[in-house]
């Protein structure tokens, strides 16, 4: 539900600080003089006023905010590479007035509750509110057919400036989610340049970050230890949610697996894709649901119960030589290796007799592929993609990468048909983009066919 109305009449803030950031505050600072030489004010002086009028009633109200705007934080990640070659800055509103009507923040939706008092003072401080609200994921599972509204996007117009505050909601698979922005047919659309919000446009997902307290054109505020890597999560967080809907109607035709073996195998695989994404985050290599595991997640949001594996892909261009010793250390056995860097490389693992199949991918011009090798003859096989790109997911409560454009990976991989179940599927002939792609020359095959 999206609203346009006077603060004191919209639904209501949310207050109190729950430990977000351990650290006191510190005091305010006078800032910058409102007037300008000419003695009149300035667009900077009005976007500072906007910015330190918010951060006031924040702090009256301890609402445990961060600075999560994209251009500030630019901006200051550029001024600590530089701080040796300055003394002071060169404008008194350096950072929060980063050229753009619009500054972000964001918050813990946990920490916040609703506060009529918060309401009333920033009416009286003149401000005007647009709630952005939507189902919450988080109970969208398949044995519930709606979910509640939540809050999602919270901006707040003042002399013609934005102040966006991002809801953060904590998903069980230990991340931070926000929702997108979707305007109702009846929203004021004239309230914000949406298409210039820093957060919304997708759905994002974020490891929780660590957060200290500084001082920013005379205004204390709150903002990621790390800047450059919150930053890089922001460029690359788009969130893609499970297509509960579609999965229902899926298990209505073909009813899931319920017995002991599949159960079993469901419990170990989990336990297996996230020691896996364990292994590889410490690694900093990214990497995808691949196979029958993103093709479980995105028709029935689970591990299809007879694949008796699960499938991840990584960019050949993320190869470490480090990976198998880490997934060894990890507690994984290497079952197989076939192929090598340059060609066709795909390794195997095996833990709890749940076998880890890793694909590596390449790209070539247009088109993006991976290789298989049959073990006993030699012969090579390649399997062609369209090119994609990596959002997150989340499958069985972990937190993974998926291609955006999922429905065309799956495709390519099943087949217009890939909605309805297969038991009997041959590596070798059953995938719609395989080719054969020659035969391992026999001299080369004890390095490049290796078989634990």
């Amino acid at each position: 539900m999206n609203k346009y109305v006077p603060i004191s009449h919209s639904l209501p803030f949310m207050l109190t600080n729950k430990n977000w950031c351990s650290n006191a505050l510190l005091p305010i600072h006078s800032g910058p003089r409102l007037l300008s030489r000419t003695g009149h004010l300035t667009d900077n002086d009005l976007q500072w006023q906007t910015v330190k009028t918010f951060l006031a009633l924040s702090r009256r109200f301890r609402l445990p905010l961060f600075l999560a705007d994209t251009a500030v934080l630019g901006l200051l990640s550029q001024d600590a590479k530089q701080q040796g070659e300055r003394s002071a800055p060169e404008e008194r509103c350096s950072f929060l007035c980063a050229g753009r009507p619009i500054t972000s923040f964001a918050v813990l939706a946990s920490s916040w509750k609703y506060d009529a008092a918060l309401l009333l003072a920033a009416e009286q401080k003149g401000f005007e509110l647009l709630e952005l609200r939507g189902e919450d994921p988080r109970l969208a599972s398949l044995d519930i057919q709606s979910g509640q509204d939540i809050p999602l996007h919270l901006l707040l117009r003042l002399h013609g400036y934005i102040i966006q505050v991002v809801f953060l909601y904590e998903r069980s698979g230990n991340y931070l989610w926000h929702g997108s922005v979707r305007l109702k047919a009846n929203a004021q659309r004239s309230f914000a340049p949406f298409t210039r919000l820093d957060f919304g446009r997708y759905a994002g997902a974020y490891n929780r970050p660590r957060l200290v307290l500084t001082v920013l054109d005379g205004l204390d505020v709150r903002i990621p230890h790390n800047i450059s890597s919150f930053l890089s999560e922001q460029q690359q967080a788009r969130f893609l949610e499970c297509r509960h809907n579609d999965a229902r109607r899926f298990l209505q035709i073909y009813p899931d697996d319920t017995s002991p073996e599949a159960l079993d195998f469901r419990s170990k695989a989990k336990s297996l894709l996230l020691l896996a994404a364990q292994t590889l985050t410490n690694l900093h290599v990214p990497f995808w649901i691949s196979s029958g595991t993103c093709l479980g997640w995105f028709r029935q949001c689970s591990i299809i119960s007879y694949s008796r594996d699960v499938d991840i892909g990584i960019f050949i261009s993320d190869f470490r030589s480090d990976i198998i010793t880490a997934f060894r250390t990890a507690g994984l056995s290497l079952k197989h290796k076939f192929g090598k860097v340059e060609d066709s490389l795909e390794l195997s693992f095996v833990r709890d007799d749940v076998k880890l199949d890793v694909f590596f991918f390449y790209r070539d011009q247009d088109v993006t592929w991976n290789g298989g090798t049959q073990a006993k003859s030699g012969r090579k096989f390649k399997y062609i993609f369209p090119p994609f790109s990596l959002c997150w997911a989340e499958l069985v409560e972990v937190k993974v990468h998926v291609p955006c454009e999922t429905l065309d990976y799956v495709t390519a991989n099943y087949g217009p048909a890939w909605s309805v179940p297969l038991r009997k599927w041959d590596w070798k002939s059953s995938p719609s983009n395989v080719q054969e792609n020659g035969v391992w020359p026999l001299s080369q095959w004890e390095e490049l066919i290796q078989v634990y």
